[in-house]
C-alpha cells in the first residue's frame, strides 16, 4: 500500500479496493484460534501494585526492572515474595538478565547499572549471595490475583527485545555467550585435543539486523572467584572471566550468519513440592523448558500450583537450535513484554484446555506439548529427586510423556478416538527433541491447527 502512495497511481481508488480484497482473501487462510494481543497495549504506569485491588475496567500495564531486589539466582520458589501483583489481562514489561554475562565483562556487564550491580562480587561483598542450586538469573515472581491450584495461567509474549550494551565503545550492540559445556550432550564424544573442554563463544547481534555473527570464542580456564575458589570448569553462576588468562580466538564462524529466535529459555510458575526447586531441569510448572518455539505471537499455558502461580522468567537466548546440544544458546540479556491471563478451573471444562496438566504452548499455527523423562520428577524420585533427576533422564520416557499427552490433547479437544489420535500423531504430527542438557530431558509434540475443520475443534475459554 505505501508504494501505491509513493507511485502515486492515477487511479488509486481502484488499486486500493484490489489490494483490499487481495487482503482480505490472505487474511482469510490465516492460523484460526490464536487470539491476537492487543495492538493498543496500555502505556507503562508509574507505579508497581504490590497488593490485590479491584480489577480495572481495562487492563493495566507495569514494568518490572532488573535489579538485586527484582531477581532470584537459581531457582523457583513457593515462598518468593513477589515483586509486583497483577490482575488477569494485565501487561507485565519485564527486564530479564543473563547468568552468562560473565564471561565477557566488557560487553555484557560493564556501563549497565542493573547488571553491574546484581553480577557485584568482590572478596568483601556480593550482592546477590543466594545463587543456586540452579544457574539462571529469574526475574520475579509475578502475583496474579486470583490464581489457585487448579487452574490454567495463559502468559503471552507480545515483544521481545535484545538489551543493548551498556559499554558507549559497542555501540549499542548486543552480546551473548554459547558455553560448550561439562553437561553438554557432546563432552565425551570429542575428536581433537584437548579433550575434554570446554569453550566460551561470544556472538554479537546488532538490532539493525535479524542474525548474530561469532565475535570470538575461547577455551574455559580455571577462574578465581573473589572468595579465593578456583573454578576448574564452568561449576558456579556469576562467575567472570578474567580475559588475561584465556586466549581469544576471533577467527571464528567466519561467513557465518546465525537467524534470530529470541525467546526465554525458562519461564514458569512456582511448583508446590519444595520450598526451593533448582531452576535446572523443567517440569510440570513450565521452568527451564528451552523450548525455541515460545516466540513473540505465542503463547504458554502453565497449570497453576500455588495461590498467586508466581510467575518467572528469565534465562533469555537470542538465538537456539532443538535440543541445545552442547549446553546452552547464546545466551543474552532481554526484556519482555507479557500478557497474564488467568483460566480459572471452573471454566476449563468443555473447552479445549480441559485436562491440561502440563506446559502447553500455542503459536499461531501449532499446538506444541511439553513431556519429560518424568512428567513430575519431584513428585515422582522423592526426597532426592533435585539430585537423581540428573542422572535417571532419557529421551524413551520423554517421547513416551510426550505423545500421551498429545494423544489425550487430540482426544479431548478435537473429540478423537485413541485410536484416531496416534494414527494423526503419526501421520501429521512432529516431534522435536527440546532439550538433553537440563535434567528431565524434554520431547516437544507438534500438531498443526490448519489440518482440523475448527468446527471440530472446541473452544478456548471464554475470558472475562
Amino acid at each position: 500500500m505505501s508504494e501505491n502512495r509513493k507511485k502515486r497511481w492515477p487511479k488509486i481508488w481502484p488499486s486500493l479496493f484490489m489490494a483490499t480484497v487481495v487482503l482480505c482473501f490472505g487474511a482469510s487462510f490465516l492460523p484460526m484460534g490464536m487470539t491476537q494481543a492487543s495492538a493498543a497495549v496500555p502505556p507503562i504506569e508509574s507505579t508497581v501494585p504490590t497488593s490485590c485491588g479491584s480489577a480495572a475496567a481495562s487492563p493495566r500495564h507495569y514494568r518490572v526492572a532488573a535489579s538485586p531486589e527484582t531477581v532470584h539466582w537459581g531457582y523457583y520458589s513457593k515462598n518468593l515474595a513477589p515483586v509486583i501483583t497483577v490482575n488477569s489481562q494485565d501487561y507485565v514489561t519485564l527486564e530479564t538478565i543473563t547468568h552468562h554475562a560473565g564471561d565477557d565483562f566488557d560487553r555484557m556487564i560493564s556501563g549497565d547499572p542493573a547488571i553491574e550491580a546484581i553480577y557485584h562480587w568482590t572478596a568483601e561483598e556480593k550482592t546477590v549471595s543466594d545463587r543456586g542450586p540452579g544457574v539462571h538469573i529469574l526475574t520475579g515472581p509475578v502475583y496474579v490475583c486470583g490464581a489457585e491450584p487448579g487452574d490454567l495461567l495463559e502468559v503471552k509474549v507480545v515483544d521481545l527485545m535484545l538489551r543493548p550494551s551498556g559499554n558507549p565503545k559497542y555501540g549499542g550492540k548486543t552480546f551473548g555467550s554459547n558455553a560448550a559445556a561439562w553437561w553438554g550432550f557432546q563432552y565425551d564424544n570429542l575428536k581433537t585435543e584437548p579433550k575434554p573442554r570446554e569453550v566460551i563463544t561470544i556472538y554479537e547481534m546488532d538490532p539493525a539486523n535479524d542474525y548474530a555473527t561469532a565475535a570470538y570464542r575461547f577455551k574455559w580456564m580455571p577462574q578465581t572467584s573473589p572468595d579465593g575458589k578456583v573454578h576448574e570448569t564452568i561449576d558456579y553462576p556469576g562467575v567472570v572471566v578474567n580475559h588475561d588468562t584465556v586466549t581469544e580466538i576471533e577467527e571464528t564462524l567466519e561467513g557465518v550468519k546465525v537467524p534470530l529466535r529470541l525467546h526465554l529459555g525458562s519461564m514458569g510458575v512456582a511448583p508446590s513440592e519444595a520450598d526451593v526447586v533448582d531452576s535446572i531441569p523443567p517440569s510440570y510448572f513450565g521452568g527451564n523448558l528451552d523450548d525455541r518455539n515460545i516466540a513473540i505471537g505465542t503463547a504458554m499455558y502453565y497449570p497453576v500450583a500455588v495461590p498467586g502461580a508466581l510467575f518467572s522468567g528469565g534465562d533469555a537466548h537470542a538465538s537456539q537450535g532443538d535440543s541445545e546440544l552442547d549446553g546452552t544458546a547464546i545466551e543474552t540479556s532481554i526484556t519482555g513484554l507479557f500478557q497474564f491471563v488467568l483460566h480459572k478451573k471452573a471454566d476449563l471444562a468443555g473447552t479445549i484446555l480441559e485436562g491440561v496438566n502440563y506446559p502447553l504452548l500455542e503459536t499461531p499455527d501449532s499446538w506444541i506439548v511439553h513431556g519429560f523423562t518424568y512428567p513430575n520428577y519431584l513428585e515422582a524420585l522423592g526426597e532426592d529427586a533435585q539430585k537423581e533427576i540428573y542422572t535417571l533422564s532419557s529421551l524413551d520416557p520423554a517421547l513416551k510423556d510426550s505423545s500421551a499427552k498429545l494423544r489425550d490433547f487430540l482426544m479431548n479437544g478435537m473429540n478423537l478416538s485413541e485410536d484416531e489420535a496416534f494414527s494423526l500423531i503419526t501421520v501429521g504430527a512432529d516431534f522435536a527433541i527440546t532439550q538433553v542438557v537440563d535434567g528431565n530431558w524434554g520431547v516437544h509434540g507438534i500438531i498443526p491447527k490448519g489440518i482440523f475443520d475448527p468446527a471440530n475443534v472446541k473452544p478456548k475459554p471464554a475470558v472475562s
